[in-house]
Order: C-alpha cells, then structure tokens, then sequence
C-alpha cells in the first residue's frame, strides 16, 4: 500500500486541528487588506475581520496561491516519506488556485501527483477532503480516490445568501443598478456555484422567503449538507434546524466560511452547501 499526502487549499476550511490530526497539508490563498497581503487563516479565526468588514472599516481582495507555495508543499510531502500526492482543490473556474497547482506539478515533472479540481468550495470541498482521506486510510488507490471525487461533482452545488448586495458590488460581481433595486424592495439574490461557476440561482422578498427557496432547490436524496454562517450565528442556527428537519436522512453539519470566500459577499450571510 502507498502511502499517499493529501493537500488542499484554505477555502476547504479545515479547522487547523483536523488538518494537524490528518496530517492534511492546507495551501492558504491570501487576501490584501490597505496594501498589505495575509495568508488565510484557519476557522475560529476570522471574527475580527467580519467585524471590521461589518463596520464598513475595510475592504478586500484576494488572491490565489502562488506556484512556489505548491511546489513548497509537494517537495514537504515527498521529504516526509509519501509515494504519491493527491491535492483536490477548489474551482478553477473561480479561482486560478488549481492552475498554480498544475503548474507546480509540471515545474516539479513527477507524475505521482494528482491534481483535482472539485469545481467546489468551503464546506463540499472539505466533505470531499475528508472522504479521500478516508479512503486513502482505508488502503484505496490514488485512481479511486479520484473517480470517488469525480462522480460527487455534479450534485455539489453551493447557496449563498447574502446580507447585502453592497460587498458584491464592490468586487464588481454585480451591476450598480442591481444593487439598488435589491436594496430598495428587499431582494435577497440567492448566489449559487454550480458546476464550478457562479450565478444567480433565484431571488426572494427578504431572508426568510430566500431560505425557503434553498430548502425547495435541494434535492430530498441529498447525502451531505454543510451550513455555513458567515459572523451570522443567529440565522445559522435557525435554518441548520430547518436543514436538519427537513432532510432527516442527510448528514447535517455546521461549517464556516472565511476571509477569501466570505470576503466577496460580506458579514451575515449564509452559505448552504450539498454534495
């Protein structure tokens, strides 16, 4: 049996414990905050900076990581004694993380790395995260880790439900006019990542109506939910009780979601992920 690295990167949103206690190894991106550029953290670690953002103290971008970092990452796993390297990703088709990924690969010329790309994030990508750990633990091959990632990829679809369109504004995934009219009559777009790229997946008259239309979007045979509060405890809490009600038969579990991904749509949002 190989033995087999599993890498991923910070948009997974593995607790910085589960990461250690897997000996899974986590690529950040990084954010840019008044010229100044951080690695993303871990969840439990960015309160502070949703706070800031709620004030409307500070804006931000983000970036993917860079070449360097994966081969950085690849070179580690190798020392350390693995045979081969799994790294499974988030989308390429909304971040160029999977691309430095590749590139790494090509720069190093081995062929025991594999390169996956979920066309997913936050909590489907650590759900998939966590299975090919499984798996690999169980003593599964590299192939059929992969072919376990790829048959998920269509039923992964991402929700989010933003508190205010202003954040996407900002970043420029929305047009001016569209903000004014969501914030005049209340509209809640419902945000949606399917088959690796964003889009409008409905709109509703305010929060609650918009997490009734999630519910209905979700398929009843649906394996894996993961809510994700973005600083919003209070409506995470309540539509993870609707999500575990009404879906009785899914594992249901609370997530987070962090600086690169929560950045773009702001404090007091809801992320819904299914896989």
């Amino acid at each position: 049996m190989k033995k087999i690295k599993i890498i991923t990167d910070s948009t997974a949103y593995i607790s910085r414990e589960d990461a250690e206690a897997k000996n899974i190894s986590v690529v950040p991106l990084s954010y840019t905050i008044d010229g100044k550029s951080e690695k993303e953290g871990y969840p439990g670690e960015f309160d502070e900076f949703f706070k800031a953002m709620e004030d409307g103290s500070i804006e931000v971008t983000t970036s993917q990581p860079a070449v360097g970092d994966f081969i950085e990452a690849y070179e580690k796993a190798f020392e350390d004694g693995y045979e081969e390297i799994i790294a499974i990703l988030m989308s390429s088709k909304v971040s160029g993380t999977y691309n430095s990924a590749k590139l790494a690969k090509e720069t190093i010329g081995k062929d025991n790395i594999r390169v996956i790309d979920t066309l997913t994030s936050a909590g489907n990508l650590k759900e998939l995260v966590f299975h090919a750990f499984n798996m690999v633990k169980e003593g599964r091959t590299s192939s059929e880790v992969e072919a376990y990632i790829e048959s998920k990829i269509e039923a992964s679809r991402i929700f989010i439900i933003p508190d205010t369109l202003k954040h996407l504004e900002k970043g420029g995934r929305i047009s001016k006019l569209g903000m004014l009219i969501g914030n005049l009559l209340n509209v809640k777009p419902i945000i949606e990542l399917k088959d690796g790229e964003l889009g409008l997946g409905g709109k509703a008259r305010g929060k609650k109506q918009a997490f009734a239309k999630v519910m209905d979007m979700i398929p009843e045979n649906i394996e894996n939910i993961t809510v994700c509060p973005i600083y919003s405890e209070e409506d995470g809490n309540r539509v993870y009780e609707m999500v575990k009600e009404q879906f009785p038969n899914a594992k249901v579990i609370m997530g987070e979601i962090g600086i690169v991904v929560g950045g773009h749509v702001g404090p007091n949002s809801i992320g819904i992920c299914i896989i």
